[in-house]
């Protein structure tokens, strides 16, 4: 029996994409291998890199000036990729920063150039999204985290970057949602939330952006080697490229993005509601600025957490623990969790409540 899996990340995948990739696991379409197996440069998996970004150019929009890009090293590369290809000639870059994620990217940044903090809401402990940025005109770009993952803050409409290059990590909300592409320079985004297994980053990123690396960097963290390998300047992440498609595929067949924002602001609405009903759980972020993806609460007596935990997971519910670094509890509802598993984590949380509120 499936169990509902409620975490961050590496996050739960669509069961149809599970089955499909069990079917396909011995032979894939007749090849009598498993992609796994499959060379890099056979036209076996060129054909599945090739479906896989064609489905998600589809879904997202992209226009024809971006690249698509499938990368390795997670989202954390990225805080020095960025900067590597992004800074020279300029030597500077703002950050808002509105919890870890965005943190870890300013601090990684500082290596490369003068980083200048343009918002932060760690004066609220990192509970809201700040608009009014601080920005600097000959900053090389800025760089936002549009949904932070522990904190559960998220930005719900496209900040105005005042001409600056825009830079996106979207690794918790990407295809949660419709995205206008056009107002970002670069979005990049670590797969295992709502893409597909770990080891895999998108990257999407501008025409005109690509091919200023700064002298020294790697050829693998070259944004421009790497188009012009089609990102396989060394083997990509075969089978994490292979499942993502797969992904995109099942988004596709219900509905696309807009289908998944439907359901998304559904099952939110359902954990929300249940959280401000009464006063036994709380989430701490702006009403305007929460996630629909990660869910953080707190029970109204910390002592009750480990019961809380036990019994959720006597009940088939898992991954509820929060983050160590805030504690409580944290629902990541991503776009494979279904409505039920929210609805039964309502049940629950309101059993809970009537025994020990």
């Amino acid at each position: 029996m499936r169990i509902f899996n409620f975490s961050a990340g590496p996050a739960a995948l669509p069961e149809e994409v599970l089955s499909r990739a069990a079917d396909e696991m011995l032979d894939w379409h007749g090849s009598g291998m498993c992609v796994m197996e499959m060379s890099h440069r056979g036209k076996e998996f060129i054909s599945i890199a090739a479906e896989a970004e064609k489905d998600l150019r589809e879904l997202l929009a992209v226009p024809s000036n971006y690249r698509v890009l499938f990368l390795q090293g997670g989202a954390t590369l990225q805080f020095a990729q960025i900067p590597m290809n992004l800074m020279a000639g300029k030597g500077k870059a703002d950050y808002v920063v509105t919890g870890e994620w965005s943190k870890k990217a300013a601090k990684e940044a500082q290596a490369y150039g003068d980083i200048h903090v343009a918002a932060s809401s760690e004066d609220k402990a990192f509970t809201y999204a700040p608009m009014d940025w601080d920005l600097r005109p000959e900053a090389a770009y800025v760089h936002y985290c549009s949904n932070e993952t522990i904190g559960g803050v998220e930005y719900h409409v496209i900040p105005d970057a005042k001409g600056l290059i825009l830079v996106a990590d979207a690794s918790s909300h990407i295809l949660s949602r419709a995205l206008d592409v056009s107002r970002f320079g670069l979005i990049y985004a670590g797969a295992q939330k709502n893409i597909g297994p770990a080891g895999l980053t998108i990257v999407i990123v501008r025409d005109d952006l690509v091919g200023k690396a700064a002298r020294g960097t790697p050829s693998v963290m070259d944004y421009k080697q790497q188009a012009l390998a089609d990102s396989m300047l060394n083997t990509p992440a075969t089978y994490a490229i292979y499942v993502a498609g797969l992904v995109f595929k099942w988004i596709k067949a219900q509905g696309g993005l807009a289908e998944m924002e439907r359901r998304n602001v559904a099952k939110a609405k359902l954990l929300y509601d249940l959280i401000d009903a009464g006063s036994f759980y709380r989430n701490p972020v702006a009403r305007a600025d929460r996630s629909r993806m990660n869910v953080p609460f707190t029970l109204a007596d910390a002592k009750l957490d480990d019961a809380f935990l036990k019994g959720a997971d006597s009940r088939g519910m898992v991954q509820l623990k929060g983050h160590r670094s805030v504690g409580g509890m944290r629902a990541s509802i991503y776009n494979a969790m279904p409505v039920e598993g929210v609805r039964a984590l309502v049940d629950y949380m309101k059993e809970f409540e009537k025994q020990h509120g």
